[in-house]
């Protein structure tokens, strides 16, 4: 029997280029919902991968205002109406080499895949059905699925159990320092891709990438069988 391997991809800075329609979204709601004005992309880089709740707070923590949870309850249910609007209007960039890897995966007989988000399960599928991912074919847990989020292992351990694979087997691929921590926690292998900060910043990954075109199914093997 041929053996078998897990790949992990986050959503949000790996799969789609999201991150400028959810800062814009929510600085919408901060203006409507709590007066704040001039909120600024950099503003939420500390929620990034948190899960929408934290990263709303994490704006919101940047000009000083620390929200209830009813606010913050209240933030994130207007933030999701504002993005499903924008992505009905406009379809969002998907990144280099995630069609291609996600494909040659599928059809190698070798991979089962997941999706896994600290997002909502809504807004993710959303996403991920935008840019034409065969998410049908793959596990999908959410920051629904979980208590803890990121940097917390939860999200990953619980993707790893419904692929039937040890997580020690499972590559995830991730965008953001909160992620990679939560994949080396869950004990798997993780590669991280310059999308949405630097190099240095996810330094813990076992492989840093540019983009995913430079990654192939023999380098994921190789980093588990190492």
């Amino acid at each position: 029997m041929n053996e078998l391997y897990g790949l992990i991809f986050d959503v949000d800075g790996v799969i789609a280029d999201t991150e400028a329609v959810n800062a814009k979204v929510t600085a919408r709601v901060f203006e409507e919902l709590f007066g704040l004005k001039g909120v600024r992309d950099e503003d939420f880089a500390a929620g990034i991968g948190r899960g929408d709740e934290e990263y709303v707070r994490a704006g919101a923590r940047a000009h000083g205002l620390e929200l209830s949870d009813e606010q913050a309850k209240a933030g994130t249910r207007l933030r999701e109406k504002y993005f499903m609007d924008a992505l009905g209007k406009a379809p969002l960039p998907v990144f280099a080499g995630v069609l291609g890897l996600i494909d040659a995966a599928l059809a190698s007989g070798n991979f089962r895949l997941a999706i896994a988000t600290s997002g909502s399960f809504e807004k993710s599928r959303a996403i991920v059905k935008s840019v034409k991912v065969p998410y049908e074919k793959m596990v999908h847990v959410s920051g629904n699925d979980v208590q803890r989020r990121k940097p917390a292992p939860d999200l990953f351990l619980l993707a790893a159990e419904r692929l039937r694979i040890e997580s020690g087997r499972c590559v995830v691929i991730e965008d953001a320092p909160d992620g990679v921590s939560a994949a080396k926690a869950a004990g798997a292998k993780c590669i991280a891709v310059t999308n949405t900060t630097t190099a240095e910043n996810l330094s813990e990954a076992d492989l840093i990438c540019d983009s995913l075109e430079e990654i192939t199914l023999p380098t994921i093997i190789g980093l588990i069988d190492a």
